[in-house]
């Protein structure tokens, strides 16, 4: 890594209220002074790169024009928010971000003043801020709002249903669309910017809404044609006509890597009587930084990385990453059978689904950050007689979930869903955590739901997904790497809802659904050193049960411990709730569930986090010692 820069006019800042006292000619090398600091913060924790060197100029031109934190800054997704971070009092802490106990890698509350919303999903800010605003008019207070969005996040519906309420907030809610795909508006120059401060002056407002006075003095017809026509000549250069019919008053676009041209126009912003506004900033994703410029997918987030060549750290070689594997055993199933097509929410790259495009680039859609269309998308599809795959990470699944209980479980549509990430995510922290897909699928009927104990296993997951076609079904799994254990050559098609047995014992029954299994089995071997002899089995599958296996193991054994990476809800509560029924609980049986604990963990290093969760082999030995009233030699305790 590097050496820190000199950043002699950075050093005087700590607060925005530091910035308000530089001489706006002095912006410009704060923030270069700025985008170094990012990124050699960054080339030494890993994180999200590209995206925060975009929004340098746009961070010291907020912070500079508008009164933070009373003016509340709400940063969609919030993974660009690093320069915001150093400049609002946490740059002693910027290299410790994604380390446990540091900084988050996204704006959180309980982190700062400065940071009003938490967010690290997107398309969230716009619905957010419109709320402070609302709350702000509400209470007759000056606050603005104000709502930076982008990098994709446009694409999600929710972002144009809050927009489409924002009329009600007046002048205290600003929106910034930031630009950094060009996908809106063609690249601009000094003429795009001073029409940009032009259209948002008071010597252009002050007039227009006299001719609006003027207008509405007209007979209707005319009222309304000279409105349409304002309007629609003003669209033509500025792009801004959508933006108009959804209620807001647009402003670009302007370069938003000029900090000059980004201050004025932003003050005109932040003065003008009528709202809401909507300000078009373009931007270019990893400015300053020439790799991040030339590949910015590759620099969107990046591990530890040299800043003077460029080159991110590799790991040792180890066992294959379970996406990977996943897009492989995809692939191989659509090379296979052409009626499988592969459905992601603007994730190609964390999914493996841009492997399956390069091969399949007809059979593959990214629908954009619109997870609920994608959903429902997917169904569509299958109601034709397709076979879609639908990769989602589990956490964003979230986000669809009516889809998946009214498009996909009720009508039994035969959508395979893949969801990566299932389990806990290290740096990512409790945002993009996969807890609770378990107890949000294995309770709606039809469904069947898997969780792959290790990446064999995984492709034999998916080949029995493709074989499917009765109903609707998902396969999880984590992050990283898998165990390193020999492949299939050719996948098996799993009987639906059969576990296995991994090794035999008579008196501990472990049942382990996903890759708990790894440390269940280390335990059975801690607990035979002890006498104990114990069971493994993976389930496999959490819904539906392999009933005739978890019977036979309850009445067998003196205490089962069922073991997952998923919250309260899922496999143990199933299996206690079969115990009840079946009348096994009455009959004295020992039976303990582990699971993730009821919290958020915040972010750390996987293993940390499981640990401290309390899903690792000595837990389980522990749990298992307890239930069975022995100590930790296996000696029965004396009971008073």
């Amino acid at each position: 890594m590097s050496d820190r820069p000199e950043t002699p006019l950075l050093d005087t800042v700590q607060y925005p209220d530091d910035i308000r006292k530089l001489d706006r000619n002095q912006l410009p090398q704060l923030a270069e002074e700025l985008r170094q600091e990012v990124i050699s913060a960054v080339s030494v924790t890993g994180g999200h790169l590209g995206a925060g060197l975009g929004v340098v100029e746009l961070t010291v031109a907020i912070h500079y024009v508008f009164d933070t934190p009373n003016d509340k800054l709400i940063w969609d997704v919030g993974h660009q928010a690093y320069p915001h971070k150093i400049v609002t009092g946490r740059r002693d802490r910027i290299r410790t971000l994604r380390q446990g106990g540091g900084l988050s890698g996204f704006t959180k509350r309980s982190e700062s003043d400065y940071d009003p919303f938490g967010a690290a999903h997107s398309s969230t800010s716009i619905s957010a801020a419109l709320g402070f605003a609302i709350a702000n008019k509400l209470s007759d207070s000056p606050g603005k709002a104000i709502a930076v969005i982008g990098d994709g996040a446009m694409s999600a519906g929710m972002a144009y249903e809050a927009m489409n309420n924002a009329a009600a907030a007046g002048n205290r809610l600003v929106v910034i669309l930031n630009d950094n795909d060009m996908s809106i508006a063609p690249p601009v120059g000094s003429l795009r910017n001073s029409l940009a401060r032009l259209v948002s002056s008071g010597k252009y407002l002050a007039p227009r809404r006299l001719a609006q006075k003027l207008a509405r003095a007209m007979p209707e017809p005319l009222h309304v044609a000279a409105r349409r026509m304002e309007e629609y000549a003003r669209g033509l250069v500025t792009g801004g006509t959508l933006f108009d019919e959804l209620g807001f008053y647009y402003v670009g676009p302007v370069d938003g890597h000029d900090v000059r041209a980004l201050v004025e126009v932003l003050e005109n912003v932040r003065d003008a009587p009528e709202g809401p506004m909507l300000v078009h900033v373009v931007t270019k994703k990893g400015k300053g930084y020439g790799p991040a410029e030339s590949a910015a997918d590759k620099y969107h987030g990046v591990v530890k990385f040299d800043v003077v060549s460029g080159v991110q750290a590799k790991a040792a070689p180890g066992a294959p990453s379970y996406t990977g594997v996943f897009a492989k055993a995809l692939i191989g199933e659509a090379e296979r059978d052409d009626k499988i097509v592969a459905i992601t929410a603007a994730m190609p790259s964390g999914t493996g689904l841009d492997k399956f495009e390069e091969k399949f680039p007809d059979r593959t859609f990214d629908v954009g950050i619109a997870e609920q269309h994608a959903v429902t998308f997917a169904a569509g599809l299958a109601a034709q007689g397709y076979r879609p795959f639908c990769a989602i990470y589990s956490t964003f699944l979230q986000r669809a979930y009516d889809q998946v209980v009214h498009d996909v479980a009720i009508q039994n549509l035969p959508v395979r869903f893949a969801m990566d990430r299932a389990g806990l995510v290290g740096a990512d922290g409790a945002t993009h955590a996969g807890s609770f897909d378990l107890a949000y699928l294995c309770t709606l009927p039809n469904f069947v739901v898997m969780a792959a104990a290790d990446e064999a296993e995984l492709v034999h997951m998916v080949h029995t997904m493709a074989l499917h076609d009765s109903g609707p079904s998902a396969v999880r799994y984590p992050r990283g790497e898998g165990r390193g254990i020999p492949m299939p050559e050719i996948p098996e098609r799993l009987a639906i809802g059969k576990g296995r047995i991994v090794k035999q014992g008579n008196k501990v029954a472990i049942l382990s659904l996903g890759t708990r299994l790894a440390e269940a089995e280390k335990a059975a071997e801690q607990l035979e050193a002890k006498g104990l002899s114990t069971t493994v089995a993976d389930l496999r599958f959490a819904k539906p049960l392999d009933e005739e296996l978890i019977r036979k193991l309850l009445t067998t054994h003196e205490v089962a411990v069922t073991v997952e990476e998923a919250s309260i809800g899922g496999l143990g509560a199933h299996v206690l709730t079969l115990a009840s029924d079946e009348g096994l609980v009455d009959a004295g049986l020992k039976i303990r569930t582990m699971r993730l604990p009821d919290t958020f963990q915040d972010h750390d290093k996987p293993e940390k986090q499981y640990d401290e969760a309390g899903l690792n082999a000595p837990h389980i030995v522990e749990t298992v010692l307890k239930a069975l009233r022995v100590n930790s030699a296996g000696v029965e305790e004396v009971r008073a």
